[in-house]
């Protein structure tokens, strides 16, 4: 049945140019995307002439850790395209182990094109853009504790079926906008703000444990969300957070409120996505994984 599903996605959703590849005894894939551009999710389907106990890719050097269906023989795996790739033709490499213990390599390459993305112009609070001395430390303490959550990766698949959106508001602000505060250049906008009133409620967009709950800096109170294989989705400008630091949370489940803090101009919710520590846009991985125009609460 998980193969089935899987097949249905692929062809539902192949909007992008879909590429196999061949050889003897090796594995071979199919693969599908909105697009083939920085900031996109690609899912691929490989499949197996002998079962298989484990598989992972590697491409734009990162690994991807693929799930199994069909007892072996079928597996299912996230690639993302980083905010910054650059346009050109990528490596891609299967590599796994069979049952009977030798190992299965395959193999191709993911064609990238260009993207440009707009700028946006911001004016904050000027301490957000040159912090005081007395902050600087938090704030690498800060940066150092979410970089480790998301270059681990938990060899379990906590999430299941389609991502939903966290809220029902519009995006006010695309992935990838390059931000410009007080007319200083800052990094490229690295997830989408959703409009919201404070105390909206922020649903989990997928199932996940909670990596971190907690007020940073940039981002004021900030939830991290693990979905397993490398998957994380990161909240934050919230006015309350729900829940706390290691429980398991369902689709759906409230894990706080849209609200105003941290580095803001008024009340939204910031959601960023996280795979192998690629940079994608959260709505790639709805369109990827199923209803793009869902709210929190459906079936």
């Amino acid at each position: 049945m998980l193969g089935i599903v899987w097949i249905v996605l692929l062809l539902q959703f192949a909007t992008a140019p879909i590429s196999t590849v061949a050889v003897d005894d090796a594995i071979t894939f199919v693969h599908s995307a909105r697009s083939m551009q920085p900031g996109e999710v690609i899912l691929l389907e490989a499949r197996s002439p002998q079962p298989l106990r484990e598989l992972q890719a590697k491409a734009f050097a990162r690994e991807f850790v693929f799930f199994p269906g069909n007892g072996g023989l079928q597996w299912t795996g996230l690639i993302g395209i980083d905010l910054e790739t650059k346009p050109g033709n990528y490596r891609l490499e299967l590599s796994g182990i069979r049952t009977d213990g030798k190992a299965a390599i395959g193999g191709g390459t993911l064609s990238v094109k260009s993207r440009k993305f707009p700028e946006r112009h911001l004016t904050v609070d000027e301490k957000y853009v040159s912090p005081p001395a007395e902050v600087l430390a938090r704030i690498k303490q800060e940066s150092k504790r979410v970089t480790g959550i998301f270059s681990t990766t938990t060899p379990e698949r906590i999430w299941q079926g389609p991502f939903r959106l966290p809220v029902p508001g519009e995006v006010i602000s695309a992935f990838g906008k390059r931000s410009i505060y007080n007319g200083k250049p800052r990094s490229p906008h690295a997830g989408v703000d959703f409009r919201g009133s404070t105390g909206t409620p922020v649903r989990a967009p997928n199932s996940g444990v909670v990596a971190l709950a907690s007020n940073l800096y940039y981002s004021g109170n900030t939830v991290i969300l693990d979905h397993g294989l490398g998957l994380y989705s990161y909240f934050g400008h919230m006015s309350s957070i729900s829940v706390q630091e290691g429980d398991r949370v369902e689709t759906g489940e409230i894990v706080g409120k849209v609200g105003a803090t941290g580095v803001v101009t008024g009340p939204h919710l910031h959601w960023t996505v996280r795979l192998s520590t690629s940079r994608i846009d959260p709505m790639s991985l709805v369109h990827v994984l199923g209803r793009l125009n869902n709210r929190p609460g459906e079936n």
